[in-house]
């Protein structure tokens, strides 16, 4: 027919080559190069009396590469940084990519006998160390048999201590020439950064992320946080952490202001969204907790609403609803280190606005639906591989598979044989599937009680505890028991300013609210432990009622 290409000249669409001009790799060290052109002056950092210009940390970025090769730093190398929320962690975010090295961040509260272990496996190059940590890491370097160089941060807002390596940050960076050519990815399936998990049950797992997904996950950010160059954005999450959930990519990608934050403190987070009119913020629900029970004199009341996303723990609709209470715009993520951070999101849907308080916030609750860059999250029936029914009750395992998955497990072939099984990750994560597609998990596969043959997911059983006005924390865990095999156990934590509750009262609370076998037959009170990221560490008290 006329105007109808033949075949031979269809399949030449697919033929057409890939150029410079029609394919670059992704890579978030653009939103650098980017911001620096288009928002040269704008204020990019904000630390205590410290400002630094887009094009300044630019500047300092690419000094900071330029030192690295002159340090023998090689493409693909690991260098290590040991530092809270400072200008420096988020420079190492950009110089050290910039080099073609591979950045990992190290969870600042972990001991020496962790520490060196992530330097040993990972095999770092080179390590970067705020002064406040010195301590551990000098203990951490000692186990090593070939410790890698140091190079020592002195932050104006930190301790003040006795620097562990021979090099300062500051002079190291003025060695490096600011001009000199940076290394982008040939490849975008390069690795970009390395991230450690908590390794509760064993040996962390090094999770390896490439170029490719960490600029998807920031893109994803943006776009669904709303950031923009107006975006003041405050660092209460840890940079550390997922790379800071790729946000230490995402509001440079929008020219906006970084506001560091060593100290996750609720005196300093409210002083800091006044002083610096802050839009936008993450932080685990832990975080939420802390500013909600804040004492009085502490809180600010603001002019604006500040945008906040929470994850890394499920949180309790009552945290919510009292958040929105205060004048934040909760947004609930959920995600893991293996998939950059966020991999769903609550989204807005038309007359959420109109929804009385508590049904908003229990919808809010739920984890919500695939990130924007991410092709696909669901829950499965993990033996059959087949999706659960959306029915709100079939439990299943929530599954993941899209461009902002992990490459792997770093020397770990039998780990990635497991997680990537059928065709896609597996969170290990239980949940259901509501009818209108939104997920909901309902419990880590290891954390559900299954008591005289039921299951009781212990996420429903702390949302019933969140509600009651004395309790500040919660957490549900299985107790063995000759009878049931096991029953839930409840660790609480009262409200600083409320009047303890008793564990009968306690116990009473849920048993109007919740069939009677979900229940707690037990209630300790006292804080509880804690990752440094804000998750409760419920291993710790499953060995507690063991030890009993």
């Amino acid at each position: 027919m006329p105007g109808v290409p033949a075949v031979d000249d269809a399949a030449r669409l697919n033929t057409l080559p890939q150029l410079a001009a029609n394919h670059v790799p992704l890579t978030p060290i653009s939103f650098l190069q980017r911001a620096a052109r288009i928002y040269p002056d704008r204020t990019a950092v904000i630390h205590g009396a410290r400002r630094l210009t887009y094009a300044e940390m630019a500047d300092r970025s690419r000094r900071l590469a330029a030192a690295l090769h002159g340090a023998g730093v090689a493409p693909g190398d690991v260098v290590a940084i040991l530092a809270p929320n400072t200008p420096e962690m988020l420079e190492a975010h950009y110089g050290v990519p910039m080099a073609g090295a591979v950045l990992l961040t190290i969870n600042i509260r972990l001991d020496a006998a962790a520490i060196g272990f992530i330097l040993r496996h990972s095999g770092a190059k080179l390590f970067l160390v705020d002064r406040e940590f010195v301590g551990v890491a000098r203990v951490a370097l000692a186990g090593l048999e070939a410790p890698p160089p140091v190079i020592d941060i002195a932050d104006p807002e930190g301790p003040d201590g006795a620097p562990l390596g021979p090099t300062e940050y500051e002079a190291f960076l003025a060695g490096g020439d600011p001009d000199a050519p940076i290394r982008m990815p040939a490849d975008e399936w390069e690795a970009i950064a390395l991230s450690y998990t908590s390794g509760t049950t064993g040996d962390p797992k090094g999770v390896v992320a490439h170029h490719r997904g960490a600029y998807l996950n920031a893109c994803g950010n943006a776009l669904a946080f709303g950031l923009s160059p107006r975006s003041v954005y405050l660092w209460a999450l840890p940079m550390f952490h997922c790379n800071g959930w790729t946000y230490t990519w995402a509001v440079t990608l929008q020219g906006g202001t970084h506001v560091c934050l060593r100290a996750v403190r609720p005196d300093a987070i409210f002083a800091a969204i006044a002083e610096h009119r802050v839009t936008h913020m993450c932080a685990a629900p832990v975080v939420l907790t802390m500013l909600i029970h804040a004492p009085e004199e502490q809180k600010r009341r603001f002019a604006h609403e500040v945008a906040i996303a929470t994850g890394g723990a499920a949180p309790p609709s009552p945290v919510i609803a009292r958040m929105e209470e205060m004048g934040f715009a909760v947004t609930h993520l959920y995600g893991l280190t293996e998939c950059y951070g966020p991999a769903t999101i609550c989204l807005w849907q038309p007359g959420l606005e109109d929804m009385p308080l508590p049904e908003k916030a229990a919808f809010m609750a739920r984890q919500g639906v695939n990130h924007p860059m991410l092709e696909e999250a669901t829950v499965l029936d993990p033996d059959t591989m087949a999706p659960v029914p959306a029915d709100g009750r079939t439990l299943g395992e929530v599954m993941l598979r899209g461009n902002t998955v992990m490459k792997g497990y770093l020397h770990n072939p039998r780990a990635n044989e497991a997680a990537f099984a059928g065709g896609w990750f597996h969170t290990g994560d239980l949940g259901v599937r509501h009818p209108d597609g939104y997920i909901e998990v309902k419990d880590r596969a290891k954390d559900i009680v299954i008591s005289g043959g039921e299951n009781i997911s212990t996420l429903e059983v702390e949302e019933v505890l969140y509600a009651h006005p004395s309790i500040m924390e919660a957490a549900v865990v299985a107790q063995p028991d000759e009878k049931w095999g096991e029953v839930p156990h409840a660790f609480v934590t009262p409200a600083p300013d409320k009047a303890p509750p008793t564990e009968a009262e306690v116990i009473a609370w849920c048993r109007g609210r919740l069939a009677h076998f979900k229940c707690p037959k037990r209630v300790t009170f006292g804080p509880l432990p804690k990752t440094s990221t804000g998750k409760i560490q419920k291993f710790e008290l499953r060995q507690r009622l063991r030890s009993v």
